[in-house]
C-alpha cells in the first residue's frame, strides 16, 4: 500500500485570493487530501498540486462572474469550482449540482463544516433539473465533458441572457470551434475564451464563456420550459 501524498503548505497567493476565508480554504484542502482521496473523489496524485491546479485555478473563475448573481455548478464532483468560488464570493447564491450520492454527501459535509450559508447542494442530473431548479444567471463547470455535451446539460438551466462559464484546458479554442453548431442550436448568441488569474496561477486558467439569448436551450427546450412553468404554477395554486 503506497503512502498517502502530503498536502503542501498553502502558497502566499492563497492568502490574497481567499482573504478572510483563508482558514476555510485550508480546511477544504485538507478535506480533499484526506476524505476526498479516501472516498475516491480525487486521485492521490492530485494532492501535491491541490492548491495550484485545483483550489486557486477554480477560485480565479470569480473574475468572470458578475456580482450578486445565482450560480449552478454542474457536475460539481468534490466541489470544484463551486466551493472555491463560494469561499471568495459570498455575494453569490450557489447551487452545487451532482448526481452521485457519495459526492453530494461529501459536499453537504463541506458546506456545513465551512458555514457556507449561500451554498445549496442538490443531488440530480442536469438534464433532469429543468423545472426542478429555478433558472440561474450563470452555470459553471470544470472539464466534466466535451463542450457540446456540457452545454446541452448546462445551458437549459440558465435564465434568458445568462451565461455558461466552463473551465477548460489548452484545447478550449478547438472545442469551441467543434461545438459551434451545437451551441447555436442551444441558443448561444456569443462565445469567447477568457484567461483569468493573472499573478495567481501559472499558466492562467482558461474559461470558455457562452452567452445565451432569450431562449436558453434553443427551440427543442422551449416546449419543455413552458411545460415546466405550467407545472410550477399548478403546484403553487394547490
Amino acid at each position: 500500500m503506497t503512502e498517502a501524498a502530503e498536502l503542501p503548505p498553502a502558497p502566499e497567493q492563497a492568502r490574497e485570493v481567499f482573504g478572510e476565508r483563508f482558514d476555510d480554504a485550508v480546511r477544504y484542502a485538507e478535506l480533499l487530501a484526506e476524505a476526498g482521496v479516501q472516498r475516491g473523489l480525487i486521485g492521490p496524485r492530485e494532492v501535491p498540486r491541490l492548491w495550484e491546479r485545483h483550489l486557486l485555478n477554480c477560485a480565479v473563475l470569480s473574475e468572470a462572474v458578475p456580482e450578486g448573481v445565482t450560480v449552478c455548478d454542474v457536475g460539481s464532483g468534490a466541489g470544484l469550482p463551486g466551493i472555491p468560488l463560494a469561499l471568495v464570493r459570498e455575494d453569490l447564491n450557489i447551487t452545487l449540482l451532482e448526481p452521485l450520492l457519495r459526492r453530494t454527501t461529501f459536499l453537504t459535509e463541506v458546506v456545513e463544516l465551512l458555514g457556507l450559508k449561500h451554498v445549496t447542494v442538490v443531488r440530480g442530473r442536469a438534464e433532469e433539473m429543468l423545472g426542478q431548479l429555478p433558472p440561474v444567471h450563470v452555470v459553471t463547470a470544470r472539464a466534466v465533458a466535451p463542450l457540446d455535451r456540457l452545454a446541452a446539460w448546462g445551458i437549459p438551466l440558465l435564465r434568458p441572457y445568462g451565461e455558461m462559464l466552463a473551465l477548460k484546458g489548452d484545447t478550449a479554442e478547438e472545442e469551441l470551434t467543434a461545438a459551434a453548431t451545437a451551441l447555436s442550436r442551444l441558443g448561444a448568441e456569443s462565445t469567447s475564451v477568457l484567461h483569468v488569474g493573472e499573478g495567481v496561477v501559472d499558466p492562467l486558467s482558461t474559461v470558455v464563456r457562452v452567452e445565451v439569448g432569450e431562449s436558453p436551450g434553443g427551440v427543442r427546450f422551449a416546449a419543455k420550459r413552458a411545460k415546466a412553468a405550467r407545472a410550477g404554477r399548478a403546484r403553487r395554486r394547490r
